[in-house]
């Protein structure tokens, strides 16, 4: 999708996607196509005061390094790690430091173009509805399946942010009663707890603990994808964890589909590198707790990896002016 930028009276829109780590930033045209992406460091110390004056400097050094006039801009869409209210204000983003301030007219003060922000991963979801896995559906969910859990829902072509931002935490469905293990957001039982690649460890270590059956991962330090690695090699225990993974998934996958209905649900996220047999593992519990209505839901694969976060913050401004 990479495109070269020749035409000095084209229009440009820039997509951010703010990380803990590193920000990310894209310079698209307005048919999508990436012109440019590159990354900044996330400055967080000090309650994450530079990080908008740096996405600022850099989207305006940009602009002067290619000749850009503000005109030829139609806006700068970003995602940030919190939830969101319709006005652009951020409620709070503990991996960045900050507390709650209207995110929107900050940057916008600073960089002197129109801004539209939201949720990371709903701004995500948007991306690879746009451009990405769920191109040519108009009700899709998208998972994330990293270190935690996270989602978006796309209805009718739009992000659903609910009441106040919320709407798509997934991860913290509740799906276990018995858990003693606290969750990050505080509460027991969370479906991020066993649907995380860090939930697929869990998983395998409790397995380990319950049998003494032989298994090439006892004793090691291992990660998700030594777990996938030793089923796909016959391990039996290692095989015996994924269908718990996929049955705690597939589950709260179906109370997801039941209440929202998508056509197609994308994968996203480390562990959704795995490929298909991801949706071998899901599909028999999803079909097995999912209302009869809601089964004819599809799966599909995530498509624009890290690049997600940019495509959906550019759709957010395009969608503003269309």
């Amino acid at each position: 999708m990479e495109h070269q930028a020749t035409n000095l009276l084209e229009n440009y829109v820039f997509g951010v996607d703010i990380g803990g780590t590193t920000v990310k930033i894209g310079l698209l045209d307005m048919d999508g196509h990436k012109i440019e992406v590159w990354e900044i460091p996330t400055r967080i110390e000090n309650e994450g005061k530079n990080v908008l004056p740096d996405i600022a400097e850099a989207i305006r050094k940009k602009m002067e390094e290619r000749g850009i006039k503000d005109s030829q801009v139609v806006g700068v869409g970003a995602g940030a790690p919190g939830p969101f209210g319709d006005d652009g204000t951020i409620f709070k983003a503990v991996n960045l430091g900050w507390s709650e301030f209207n995110m929107k007219h900050e940057l916008h003060d600073l960089v002197k173009i129109p801004v539209k922000c939201g949720n990371d991963a709903n701004v995500a979801a948007l991306g690879e509805y746009w451009m990405g896995g769920g191109q040519g559906y108009k009700d899709m969910l998208m998972v994330t399946l990293g270190t935690g859990v996270g989602g978006g829902i796309i209805h009718k072509g739009k992000i659903f942010n609910g009441a106040n931002g919320a709407a798509g935490e997934i991860g913290h469905i509740h799906i276990n009663d018995d858990e003693t293990v606290t969750c990050g957001c505080g509460n027991k039982g969370c479906l991020e707890q066993y649907a995380s690649a860090t939930g697929a460890v869990l998983l395998m270590n409790r397995l380990l603990e319950e049998s003494n059956e032989e298994c090439v991962l006892r004793g090691k330090d291992f990660v998700c994808k030594d777990i996938f690695d030793a089923a796909k090699n016959g391990d039996a225990l290692a095989k015996e964890a994924l269908n718990r993974y996929g049955e705690y998934l597939g589950k709260g996958l179906a109370m997801i589909a039941s209440t929202v209905n998508p056509e197609v649900i994308v994968f996203g996220g480390g562990v959704s590198k795995a490929g298909d047999i991801l949706f071998d593992l899901v599909r028999p519990s999803f079909e097995k707790y999912v209302f009869p209505g809601a089964k004819r839901t599809k799966f599909a694969l995530a498509k624009l990896g890290n690049d997600a976060g940019i495509y959906g913050a550019a759709k957010l401004v395009l969608d503003s002016v269309s």
